[in-house]
């Protein structure tokens, strides 16, 4: 059997703001050509893992490596050249409203190449054909909808053909078509670039039908991992209630801390 070597791998990942710990002993790790789920509920430290391996922020504790090369935040000129290997889908598009559909996907290949323009002009093309939208190259962002704007995103994400893509709630706020477009556009940009792909999404039935491997976290910590079907059938309370979307199970309603009636001073002496 062939094991298929990672691009990404953490090890030991420990993250905090101040004193208020995000991320604790984190194990991962993101194969070459596949497409790896990171899932959990808010505030589990999901974009957070998205920042670390970009570098834009740096861990107290641990490592993490691309490409067999250490992600270090504090070596700027290795993060340039690094994030050359890397596309980032953010989570609301983060377009630049200024410029049009084009020079937004225009953006990374003049940033970090030096390609003649008529290249340039070819290579986005070819990016926006990818993605449905050649055809709106001369549009502004506001004169198309969100669902197009993320496409945008998109193709401006791909536009180096990096080896990893990473993508923070790719699904959100999309109309039942725009996200059926969009995970397929993830699951079959990824094989033909052969990529690594990260997708951080709530979305369990998008998400599943595309990733090859899931990561359940909870509180900072890994609380299950494996196949979308896996995670499907799993008995673990915390993976049962999220991807079943149940109201009771281990992820409480309300934000814990002092209860209701000692606030109202109603609680008993």
């Amino acid at each position: 059997m062939n094991v298929v070597p990672n691009l990404v791998e953490i090890r030991d990942l420990h993250f905090a703001y101040g004193e208020r710990p995000i991320l604790s002993g984190l194990e991962m790790d993101f194969p070459r050509r596949k497409v790896v789920a990171v899932m959990g509920g808010s505030g589990s430290g999901k974009t957070t893992i998205l920042r670390l391996i970009g570098g834009q922020l740096q861990a107290q504790k641990g490592s993490i490596t691309l490409d067999g090369q250490a992600v270090d935040a504090r070596n700027t000129k290795a993060m340039y050249a690094m994030r050359r290997k890397m596309g980032m889908l953010f989570q609301h598009g983060a377009l630049f409203t200024d410029l049009t559909v084009f020079e937004n996907v225009a953006f990374p290949l003049r940033e970090h190449t030096s390609l003649p323009e008529e290249l340039i002009r070819d290579l986005v093309l070819m990016k926006l054909h990818a993605v449905g939208l050649r055809n709106a190259a001369q549009l502004k962002p506001a004169e198309i909808s969100g669902g197009m704007a993320r496409r945008v995103a998109l193709a401006r994400a791909v536009a180096l053909d990096p080896q990893l893509i990473m993508y923070d709630e790719p699904f959100a706020g999309l109309d039942p078509i725009s996200m059926g477009v969009a995970a397929n556009l993830i699951r079959r940009l990824n094989d033909a670039l052969g990529s690594t792909s990260i997708v951080v999404s709530h979305d369990v039935h998008e998400t599943f039908l595309i990733a090859d491997y899931v990561y359940f976290l909870s509180q900072g910590r890994i609380v299950a991992h494996g196949s979308p079907q896996q995670m499907q059938e799993s008995s673990d309370p915390y993976v049962k209630q999220f991807v079943h979307a149940e109201a009771d199970g281990p992820v409480p309603f309300h934000y814990p801390g002092r209860s209701l009636a000692a606030d109202l001073h109603l609680e008993t002496k």
